[in-house]
This record gives structure tokens, C-alpha cells and sequence, in this order.
């Protein structure tokens, strides 16, 4: 009897400790989801849950910009990808949709490219729809764990219904390796001027071109880029388009490459290269090659946040504009930040635009004007004198969390000009113009959470002032957890993510310099659905 009784407590209690740890679990669960959220940003996209890394896919059809990416739906690291589809009507809010590509027994869904067969080149029409046609890297891990180099090979899908079911090509893979080990993300092109689709592929340390008329039938074109601008890692993401360059009837042609490691700050990063396409190779502009061999600042974004970005295609002729959109994220830590319920986001979308500024050709980058649509309280001072140091802004004003700020100061002086965002916990991001040394920075250590990866902020974020007014111009696009900083007009370019204890809630400003006057400043609210 005393047996039972033992045997009975036991139960009791191991019931009773199972319950308790449910339920911490359960609180656990909660408290990581709530923590999740509040790090998610207010208006840049996020998958809802799991893994997300490089934009894929991008193309405009019928109303709907549509946004792939590589998506690991079983994990908040990456993992075997597919690619997970979103679609906007305006690039800014998104709706999240089912998954598009899955794994097959060719192996993982690597990054790609899509573009609307509207001639039907492919033959995948049903007379009266355009196929979308997507192209993409296979990745084969059993062939990667065996060690040889032609795991990564292309293959294409078709959908009729707009992209929102796919039909893999049953020929695949349409373009096989020929014993190169990063053999990935076709960016592919509808080029007008030499009536061919154009396809440009990363291999290793350079890019590849490949031409067909019919997206299944590829011919190499030519091979760019060993020894040519940054190789501090394996380059990937490209992508390739003809530019007028502003103001002009010229015509050039600019490739986008990523690589990763070795970007401007370390890590990540995406430079480009401005040039000429004869159908066959890619050269470079003789003026552009000269400042590259002198100094390499060709960089669509120099802060640590914006990689393996690529173009929207298929664009209407109406609109005209090159549409661009990155990761925002660093391989250096992107897979240890501090949220587990999802993980990334991108950017928010951005115009290109090809300058010839100086005698060098430069891309210029703004946001894409949609995002203006969603101003709602502004805050304005046509001028402000800044002592040491001047409080700009603060909550009693304007909210912070969804803010696009723009201001300029003149008569720059041989000074530094730090800019500051505060909140009650004592976190800062600082940010600004050293003009002795002429480049900008931005300071995350004392962020808030950054502990998560030595990385993360082992020291300040610089970039060059590519221009050489005495009158600087700054717009920032502010979020719950990142900074786009676009100066000069979009000459140079900083994006980083943060993780603050609390929303920042107090904007400053600090210079020596006892002239310093900051002119038509602009604080917009942006407020959401």
C-alpha cells in the first residue's frame, strides 16, 4: 500500500513539474515573441515567421510589384531555400504569399531572376497570358558534400496565373556547370538593343554573360571582372542594365556585384561597375576605369546593410524609373540577431539613377517616391543655429519610429558634424560628416543590444563624400530597428540595423563649428495600415 502511495506522489509530482515546464515554456515562447516584435520594423518588409535572406525574382506585372527571396521555412537560420513571394502595389506594404519554389531532387532553390515572356519566346504561353518565367540556381548538397565543384547548376520555371503557381521546365537544368564551385544567381534581362535575353552569372571572382532567344537555349557570351574591383570574397547577386545617364543622350550600361566577404565596411557588400555592352562583352568606361584603379568608392550603399540588392524588371516604359531593393543584413551576424521568431528584412525600395558628376560616372540612389504617400504629421524649421550641442527634435514633437528626416546645412567648415538619436535607456546611434577627413559614419555601439556578435559593432561604419559642395543635403528613412541615410542626394549611401531596449525618442546635433546653421529641416510622420 505504501508502494502505491510512493508510486502516486511521484506520479503527481512529475505531472505537476511536466505542466510547470509547459507552461514556462509557453511563457517563454510568448515573452521571445513579443521581444520579436517589437524589433520588427514598422514598414520595411519582413517574412512573418522563419528565415529570409536575398530578393529574388523582382518583377511588375498587372498592378502588383512581386518580391521573392530566399526563405527557409523550417528554421531562423538558413537552411535548404525555396522562395518565398510577397506582392505590394506600391513597394511599400506587402502581403506575404504562399511559398513559390520548392526544393526538388535537383537540389535547393538558390537566388535567381524573372522576367515576362511577353513574346512568348519559351513557348510556355497559352496564347492569351505571358508566362512569367523565373531562373534560378539549383544547388545540389549531396553533390556539394561529395566535393566536387558542379553542384550549382540553372534551371527555369513558368507560371500562367501571374506568379502564383510555378511549373518547373522539364528539361532542367537548362545551363550545366562546367566545374566552377560558385556557379550561382542568374540576373537575366529582356535586351533591347541586341534582341536577345541577356543573362549575367556570378562564378567565383568574376561574372558571366550568356545569350538566348529563347530562355531555355544559352550560348556564353563572355566572361568579366578577374582583378577588376573588389575580391575580398566570392562574388554573387548580379545585375545588369542599360542607363541614360541624366541630363544627357548618353547611354551606358551598369553591372551590379555583389560579394561577400569584402565589402566597403567589412562583410557584405555590393559594388558596380559603369561601362559598355556590345552584345557580347562588358567593358569599362575608360574614365571609370581610371578612378577605380585609384581608389575603389563605387558602392551602391556603404553602410554594413544593404547586400545582394537587385532590380525590378519589366518596369513599364511609362514609368521609366530603375527600381532596386536589398537585403538588409550582413552575413557577419545576420544569422545571430537577436530576434527567433523571424529573422531579416529589406530595404525599402530605391530609385537608380546614372550621374555624370565631376567627370566620373556615379549611381545616385533616393527612395522611390511611393513612400511619400504615406506622410501624415510633419515637423518643420526653416532654420536652426546649432551650439555644441542642440536638441533638434524630440516625442513632444513628432514619434521617431516611422520618421523621414531632411535638412542641409551650408558653408561646411573643416569640422565634424555628429548627428544623435536617443531614447530613455541610454541607447545612441551616432552619425554625421567628419569633414577633416572628409567621409561620413555611423556609430552603433551604444545601440542597444549588440552583444550578440563581436562583429555587429566592432567599430564605426565610414563612407567617402564623393562630392565636393561646401553644402551638404541629408535625408534619413528612420524604422523601429534601422537607418537609410542618403547624402549628397544620394551620392553616398549608409544603411545599418540596430536593436535598441526602446524606440528612439530624441534627435541632436553636435559641431564646433559656431556658424553652423541646419536649413530647411523636414520631419515627416509615416504612419501605416
Amino acid at each position: 500500500m505504501l508502494k502505491g502511495f510512493i508510486l502516486f506522489i511521484f506520479i503527481s509530482l512529475t505531472v505537476s513539474c511536466n505542466e510547470k515546464t509547459k507552461k514556462e515554456t509557453q511563457d517563454e515562447n510568448a515573452l521571445s515573441i513579443n521581444e520579436d516584435e517589437k524589433y520588427r520594423p514598422n514598414f520595411h518588409f519582413t517574412p512573418k515567421e522563419h528565415w529570409m535572406n536575398d530578393p529574388n525574382g523582382m518583377f511588375y506585372y498587372n498592378g502588383y510589384y512581386h518580391l521573392f527571396f530566399q526563405y527557409y521555412p523550417d528554421g531562423n537560420v538558413w537552411g535548404p531555400m525555396h522562395w518565398g513571394h510577397a506582392i505590394s502595389t506600391d513597394m511599400v506594404e506587402w502581403r506575404e504569399l504562399p511559398i513559390a519554389l520548392y526544393p526538388d531532387e535537383l537540389g535547393y532553390i538558390f537566388s535567381g531572376s524573372a522576367v515576362v515572356d511577353h513574346n512568348n519566346t519559351t513557348g510556355f504561353g497559352d496564347g492569351t497570358t505571358p508566362p512569367i518565367v523565373a531562373i534560378y540556381t539549383y544547388h545540389d548538397p549531396k553533390g556539394e558534400k561529395e566535393g566536387r565543384d558542379d553542384y550549382q547548376t540553372q534551371g527555369i520555371a513558368y507560371s500562367l496565373d501571374e506568379g502564383a503557381t510555378w511549373t518547373k521546365y522539364e528539361n532542367n537544368p537548362v545551363i550545366n556547370n562546367p566545374g566552377i564551385k560558385d556557379f550561382r544567381d542568374p540576373k537575366v534581362v529582356w535586351d533591347e538593343i541586341h534582341q536577345q535575353w541577356l543573362m549575367v552569372l556570378a562564378a567565383d571572382d568574376k561574372a558571366l554573360f550568356y545569350g538566348s532567344k529563347n530562355l531555355k537555349d544559352w550560348e556564353k557570351l563572355s566572361e568579366f571582372g578577374q582583378n577588376i574591383g573588389a575580391h575580398g570574397g566570392v562574388w554573387e547577386c548580379p545585375d545588369i542594365f542599360p542607363m541614360q545617364v541624366e541630363g544627357t543622350d548618353e547611354v551606358k550600361w551598369v553591372l551590379i556585384q555583389s560579394l561577400n566577404p569584402g565589402g566597403y565596411n567589412s562583410g557584405s557588400g555590393t559594388q558596380y561597375f559603369v561601362g559598355d555592352f556590345d552584345g557580347k562583352e562588358f567593358t569599362l568606361d575608360p574614365d571609370f576605369k581610371n578612378d577605380l584603379e585609384q581608389e575603389h568608392t563605387y558602392w551602391i550603399d556603404f553602410g554594413k546593410d544593404n547586400y545582394a540588392g537587385v532590380t525590378w524588371s519589366n518596369i513599364p516604359d511609362t514609368d521609366g524609373r530603375k527600381l532596386f531593393l536589398g537585403w538588409m543584413s550582413n552575413w557577419e551576424y545576420a544569422q545571430e540577431v537577436p530576434t527567433e521568431t523571424w529573422r531579416s528584412a529589406m530595404t525599402i525600395a530605391r530609385e537608380l539613377t546614372l550621374k555624370k558628376d565631376g567627370g566620373s560616372y556615379r549611381l545616385f540612389s533616393v527612395p522611390a517616391k511611393e513612400l511619400y504617400n504615406y506622410r501624415a504629421k510633419s515637423f518643420k524649421v526653416d532654420s536652426l543655429s546649432i551650439q555644441k550641442n542642440t536638441k533638434i527634435v524630440g516625442t513632444e514633437q513628432i514619434d521617431l519610429s516611422s520618421t523621414e528626416l531632411s535638412f542641409n546645412i551650408s558653408d561646411l567648415k573643416e569640422d565634424i558634424y555628429t548627428f544623435y538619436l536617443h531614447n530613455p535607456k541610454g541607447d545612441t546611434i551616432s552619425f554625421g560628416l567628419d569633414n577633416k577627413k572628409n567621409e561620413f559614419f555611423i556609430d552603433r555601439s551604444k545601440s542597444g543590444l549588440i552583444d550578440f556578435s563581436e562583429k555587429f559593432s566592432q567599430k564605426p561604419s565610414v563612407a567617402p563624400r564623393v562630392t565636393e559642395s561646401d553644402k551638404l543635403t541629408v535625408q534619413i528613412i528612420l524604422d523601429e530597428t534601422s537607418i537609410e541615410i542618403f547624402y549628397d542626394k544620394g551620392a553616398s549611401v549608409m544603411t545599418e540595423i540596430f536593436f535598441p531596449h526602446a524606440p528612439f525618442e530624441t534627435f541632436s546635433v553636435s559641431t564646433e563649428d559656431p556658424n553652423a546653421v541646419i536649413k530647411n529641416l523636414t520631419i515627416d510622420q509615416l504612419k501605416f495600415n
